[in-house]
């Protein structure tokens, strides 16, 4: 078993709580989902905002999901580069995993998928 990294990101209209608890959530239960793995699985999650977002920590979510309580989580800001794609969310899922790089399925929601078209088109 190795670790690898899942990424994922997200974006949400308004710097408003429920609204990035909610993408955060919906964000983490794609990369599950689509990656097959479980809260014991995983290593650590990394998850970033843009400083255009500071109305509530996104762990603040994940912490609420029943399982992934004792998952080590932790927030911080996105380098705040010009022209980079305002209010959006980023996770970086570290897990133990026996997948190929090849198998993981990164996921890129709303105005994240022009970040990075390539990996968030579905794979066969």
């Amino acid at each position: 078993m190795v670790n690898r990294g899942i990424r994922g990101a997200t974006t949400v209209n308004h710097n408003e709580e429920t609204e990035i608890l909610r993408e955060t959530v919906l964000l983490l239960r794609e990369i599950v989902e689509h990656n097959n793995v479980i809260a014991e699985d995983i290593c650590s999650v990394w998850i970033t905002m843009t400083t255009d977002l500071d109305a509530t920590f996104p762990a603040r979510a994940i912490r609420e999901i029943e399982g992934w309580e004792m998952v080590p989580l932790m927030c911080s800001v996105e380098i705040p580069v010009k022209g980079s794609l305002p209010q959006c969310i980023r996770l970086m899922v570290q897990v133990n995993t026996d997948k190929t790089q090849k198998e993981i399925r990164h996921i890129y929601l709303n105005e994240a998928k022009k970040l990075r078209p390539d990996l968030s088109q579905s794979k066969s």
